[in-house]
């Protein structure tokens, strides 16, 4: 046996040790490639709308943010039933989130619709950002209670009436059969006892509704009627401020509770700007949407002080049906507190 070959048989043991060790240590195909997780998130934001375009850019900063981890797939139109089909989807698994109106939301948590369900209570949007944002973190602690977590609540700006008739005061839209949202009978109980005829239809069948006559009139958002061709039939539009539409994206929990805390707090980040993005570019939308359908007929009244008065005076009315039913009294309590705090403060408080 030669010097250099009885040195070998000496030191192979050492070095079959040390092969073991990089073999056991070296990370595998599998471990440096981790599983993307798919995460399914229904809406009914239409196409080509700053939402779905704001959701997607979300997407990519969570696909970036969690080094390819997390894979987002944003699913339009996806509750032909409506934002309860969506919320049904969420909680068997079929979907993993949602970006949901506050109508999907309450199918979750009632809680949330003091932010939206208190007719007139809101003078400007930035009191309606400072009531969202300071009510998030209670309403996250009750959606977690549900196994969902409430990522963000955004706005995009205030519902308006869409008529077929012209209407401005509150008695002349009480004949007019009006489109409510399905899944909030408190809502169409209440309006029964002002003396309105609701209908409750879901979103999905607002212009059958329209062409076939059953709807007169539908309160929504300037950018919503415009692709839903709402106003082909309902072409006039009062610009009264009646309530902010509000949103949120959810995720279930377990999904959450599935990322790890530095992911997580990464989509967190990125969620929050998205409310931003949405909340903004929302709002400039309604503006351009209404000034689009004035130019192809729609007829706008604008809202005078005497007759503002006269809306706040009737929605005030409905405050004592509404709080305790259609809104939990604690949070209809908090909406009017947080309010006054804000007032008190000449409306900078952030």
């Amino acid at each position: 046996m030669t010097h250099s070959k009885s040195r070998l048989l000496k030191y192979a043991p050492i070095l079959a040790g040390l092969l073991v060790l990089l073999i056991l240590n070296f990370p595998t195909t599998s471990m440096l490639t981790a599983t993307p997780i798919r995460i399914r998130l229904g809406t009914l934001a239409p196409q080509g709308s700053s939402i779905e375009k704001a959701l997607m850019a979300m997407g990519q900063e969570w696909r970036a943010a969690s080094n390819g981890e997390v894979n987002l797939v944003v699913q339009l139109n996806s509750g032909k039933g409506g934002e309860k089909e969506i919320v049904d989807n969420l909680e068997i698994n079929k979907l993993q989130a949602a970006m949901l109106t506050v109508t999907g939301l309450a199918e979750i948590d009632r809680s949330v619709t003091a932010i939206e369900d208190i007719p007139m209570a809101f003078r400007s949007l930035d009191e309606v950002t400072y009531v969202r944002r300071h009510m998030l973190e209670s309403l996250q602690t009750e959606f977690r209670k549900h196994k969902m977590e409430l990522l963000f609540l955004g706005d995009t700006g205030w519902v308006r009436f869409f008529t077929k008739a012209d209407a401005v005061h509150p008695a002349e839209f009480k004949p007019m059969n009006m489109f409510t949202w399905a899944g909030n009978p408190e809502q169409e109980e209440i309006m029964k006892s002002a003396g309105f005829h609701p209908v409750v239809r879901e979103t999905t069948d607002i212009y059958v509704g329209l062409k076939t006559g059953t709807i007169d009139a539908v309160p929504s958002i300037p950018l919503a009627v415009l692709p839903g061709l709402y106003y082909q039939v309902c072409n006039h539009m009062l610009e009264l401020n009646w309530a902010p539409l509000v949103g949120g994206l959810v995720i279930r929990k377990d999904t959450w509770d599935g990322l790890n805390a530095a992911t997580r707090a990464a989509l967190t980040k990125a969620a929050l700007e998205t409310e931003i993005q949405v909340t903004s570019d929302a709002r400039q939308e309604n503006d351009n949407a209404v000034a689009t359908m004035k130019g192809l007929g729609l007829k706008v009244r604008t809202v005078t002080p005497q007759l503002e008065a006269e809306w706040r005076q009737f929605a005030e009315g409905l405050y004592p049906k509404i709080k305790g039913h259609m809104v939990p009294e604690d949070r209809f309590n908090e909406v009017q507190n947080l309010l006054a705090d804000f007032r008190k403060a000449g409306g900078n408080r952030k």
